[in-house]
């Protein structure tokens, strides 16, 4: 068979190609090795073991360790004990093939009482381009919820993560990642394609301060649990000490990120209609 050069290959190819060879050259360059979640936990006496009822999949730096941890205060949730909120599952699988074997696996991670609910909250999912077609196979029912946060803000804070790192070698790779982590629309699109439209939460981070209890509902029913009514100071309750974390931005840099996002707020707009962009500054400065 005649050899075929990297030009002659479908676009399609080319990219998951190109894809591979950024993210190996940057974690190589980080010395980065994906998180695995470490063994299945035991199973208490009396649970059973499914595929997870719902996963977070976003976004980064969008309140998700927060409105995880009220979801979890929910009689009918569970998580097993030392389990961490993020699982980070489907971080390696960029290169290596998903198996039914590895399917199993992830179902080991979600042991409950007859009748409870469980699931996890990785927001690097969403992100990550082989991820949601993965979750799919893996969970196909689940339910998959996603927390927006005005792009710019979430920028800032993801930004403010760097702040105790080497920012010369970090900040440009940082800068790049953190502004995509923003482009919601685009993200999105992978997850319809891999999940019907109703089996998708859309929340907005802003929505959720203003009216924690009354988004929480809306979850719960979402996750066809009954409505719990939680004490407020829960809701107040720090759960990520980096949360309150903002880079300061320089007004042309400000500038700059608002027009850049600007195209994929669009799109946004158009994908989530109901979606209140009033509630982002960096979407009415369009």
């Amino acid at each position: 068979m005649a050899h075929r050069s990297g030009r002659n290959l479908p676009l399609t190819v080319r990219a998951r190609q190109s894809a591979i060879r950024v993210l190996r050259a940057a974690r190589k360059l980080r010395g980065h090795r994906p998180p695995g979640p470490g063994q299945p936990p035991r199973v208490p006496a009396g649970w059973v073991v499914a595929p997870p009822d719902f996963v977070g999949i976003g976004a980064q730096k969008a309140g998700t360790s927060w409105w995880s941890a009220l979801i979890q205060e929910h009689p009918d949730v569970h998580r097993a004990g030392g389990q961490p909120k993020e699982l980070h599952f489907f971080d390696g699988y960029w290169e290596q093939p998903f198996t039914d074997a590895d399917v199993e696996r992830y179902t080991r991670y979600f042991p409950r009482p007859p009748g409870g609910s469980a699931g996890e909250w990785t927001p690097g999912y969403m992100i990550d381009f082989w991820t949601p077609e993965l979750l799919r196979q893996a969970a196909p029912d689940a339910r998959i919820l996603v927390l927006l946060r005005d792009p710019l803000e979430r920028y800032r804070s993801g930004m403010a993560h760097t702040d105790d790192m080497d920012r010369r070698s970090l900040g440009r790779r940082d800068a790049v990642g953190a502004f995509s982590r923003g482009l919601y629309a685009q993200q999105l699109r992978r997850v319809f394609a891999a999940f019907p439209r109703e089996q998708v939460l859309i929340l907005q981070y802003e929505r959720c301060r203003a009216d924690p209890q009354g988004e929480l509902t809306r979850t719960f029913g979402f996750l066809g649990l009954r409505d719990v009514r939680l004490d407020p100071v829960r809701f107040d309750r720090p759960v990520n000490p980096t949360m309150g974390r903002k880079a300061e931005l320089g007004q042309e840099l400000r500038a700059a990120l608002t027009a850049a996002y600007a195209p994929d707020l669009a799109q946004l707009a158009t994908l989530l209609p109901d979606l209140d962009l009033d509630l982002w500054p960096s979407a009415r400065s369009r």
